[in-house]
């Protein structure tokens, strides 16, 4: 990299930290492209060079969200390759959670409320499903054959399969995931959330328990 892409490349670093110091402490409306160019002591037009708008930064946050959740998950999938299907699944279940917790900013800005407007181009999609296609890669071997008659839903989860390149998957590894991810998410946006604090119980218990409930098909 030549001196300027470099310089290039740390700027935009340093108002990613930053931003995201904002996002933890007022959440996605308080990212402000201004109070960022303040904190490093340039203007805001200057910052405009580096990031076209404040949804150019906000995509930009997504993007390496995704990205940070994808490689925790692949890494799961892969250390855990060998065991028994089930456990596979219970690490896949435990590396999402210890992402989300560890991070609550973060996967509010994935997971949380829409933001308003805000139209995520095509590849934060793609990245986006790298989640998905390591948790249908340790579901295939833990789930079991479907049956052979496909209903109109099976039908539509094959062909978004289809679409994220995944190739042939069985229709119940799919309905598997999609509900998974259903599930999995409402527990995880109340916890992260506070939501659970005044029941008095751990919330890493039920989300242990809707994995294993998953599994047994419920």
């Amino acid at each position: 990299m030549t001196r300027r892409e470099r310089y290039r490349e740390e700027t935009r670093g340093e108002a990613k930290r930053i931003a995201l110091e904002q996002l933890a402490e007022l959440g996605v409306e308080g990212v402000s492209v201004n109070a960022i160019a303040k904190r490093m002591g340039i203007t805001g037009p200057a910052l405009y060079r580096y990031f076209k708008n404040r949804e150019d930064l906000l995509t930009e946050l997504i993007r390496d969200a995704w990205r940070d959740l994808a490689e925790a998950v692949e890494d799961a999938a892969e250390q855990s390759a060998g065991r028994p299907p089930d456990e596979r699944v219970h690490e896949f279940g435990r590396a999402f959670r210890d992402w989300a917790i560890g991070r609550p900013h973060r996967y509010l800005l994935l997971f949380g409320t829409p933001l308003p407007g805000y139209h995520a181009p095509p590849d934060t999609v793609a990245l986006a499903h790298r989640t998905m296609s390591a948790f249908i890669g340790v579901l295939t071997a833990a789930r079991t054959a479907g049956t052979t008659d496909r209903s109109t839903l099976d039908e539509q989860l094959v062909d978004w399969a289809r679409s994220r390149g995944e190739g042939e998957v069985d229709p119940a590894v799919l309905l598997t995931a999609v509900r998974a991810f259903t599930r999995l998410h409402g527990v995880l946006s109340l916890e992260v959330s506070g939501q659970f604090g005044p029941m008095g119980f751990d919330p890493a218990l039920l989300y242990r328990a809707e994995v294993e409930s998953l599994l047994a098909g419920d």
